[in-house]
């Protein structure tokens, strides 16, 4: 197994995977250098675990240096297999969530109905946008100012379940409003005491 780097116009070198090296670009990386075999082996990983690993991916064309710290001569640990399928799932739901988060924008959503969509997509998946309103379950609808009585469907469940949702959001909102500004106050005490 062989982890390669990209030298100047083309020219690939190639070190064993598990030695050290470290990358320059706009962040300094420094590590243990992997590379994915198709038999999926195992690589230790620093949290100790079992059954997780480290990966960094490094795109090479923001890579300005690349620095052998030291190539490792002993086979390598196998590196951990991994569920492509279960990652393929989380790319594309995350591709979803950032189309649907882009969407909004573009809408002219407020950040708060942007905030309390994300809030309620954490609990109800099925849950999208309908020009400026947020559709959840294909039963509530909840149009601008994104407030409890704005929450509009069939009497039962489903709605009830949304607006205690929406209520808890905006006590949580409303709650973390009250802590900033405490925090804030006890910090300008602070600072006027010490002047």
């Amino acid at each position: 197994m062989q982890c390669c780097s990209a030298q100047e116009e083309g020219a690939v070198q190639c070190h064993a995977a598990g030695g050290a090296m470290q990358c320059r670009a706009a962040w300094n990386a420094a590590g243990p250098a992997a590379a994915r075999a198709p038999a999926g082996h195992q690589c230790p990983s620093s949290s100790g675990k079992p059954n997780h690993a480290d990966i960094l991916l490094v795109n090479l064309q923001y890579v300005s240096e690349v620095e052998i710290i030291n190539d490792r001569t002993e086979t390598p640990p196998p590196l951990a297999s991994l569920n492509v399928s279960k990652l393929a799932n989380k790319a594309r739901t995350e591709k979803e969530e950032k189309l649907s988060q882009a969407y909004a924008i573009s809408a002219g959503v407020s950040l708060e109905g942007q905030q309390l969509f994300q809030t309620i997509h954490k609990t109800i998946k099925d849950c999208k946008w309908q020009e400026k309103n947020i559709v959840v379950m294909e039963e509530v609808v909840i149009a601008p100012p994104y407030q409890v009585e704005n929450c509009k469907g069939k009497e039962g469940s489903a709605l009830s379940h949304v607006r205690k949702i929406v209520e808890k959001h905006f006590r949580d909102v409303e709650s973390q409003k009250v802590m900033q500004r405490s925090q804030a106050q006890q910090t300008q005490k602070e600072s006027s005491l010490s002047s």
